[in-house]
């Protein structure tokens, strides 16, 4: 494997977190959103992640890709609002399924990652640096 692949893995891995990022600050966003009823109520967000490594055509470079954004299954909230204008017959709002402790957990690890993948790049970049300076 070629070193300048380093680039292409921490590359793909920053992407990555990126998307994860992203719906974090959605879920984030949606969290005190509510419906008139349980179809119809936010349902948090997550990335899903595969490893490139040997895969359709990444063999030789690896990294990671994201397959995709999935829905939680995780039920609503229902909330008993008899006065809020969404409210059903019975007096019931549904808030969305976002976990506030989950997301702010997310979000940290996701920007970790990020400055993690960063910083390979910039270490990469000052060692070939380096080696092409070792003539002078």
């Amino acid at each position: 494997m070629s070193l300048l692949k380093v680039f292409d893995i921490a590359g793909s891995g920053m992407a990555a977190q990126s998307v994860r990022l992203n719906t974090t600050a959605s879920n984030m966003a949606n969290l005190n959103t509510v419906s008139a009823d349980a179809e119809s109520a936010y349902r948090a967000r997550h990335p899903v992640f595969e490893s490139a490594a040997g895969t359709r055509g990444f063999a030789e470079t690896g990294g990671v890709r994201v397959l995709g954004v999935v829905e939680s299954s995780t039920a609503p909230v229902q909330e008993y609002r008899p006065g809020h204008f969404l409210a059903d017959d019975e007096g019931y709002v549904y808030r969305g399924n976002v976990n506030m402790a989950e997301e702010m957990t997310n979000m940290i690890s996701a920007s970790r990652a990020f400055q993690t993948n960063a910083e390979i790049l910039t270490t990469t970049r000052d060692l070939l640096m380096r080696t092409l300076n070792l003539g002078n």
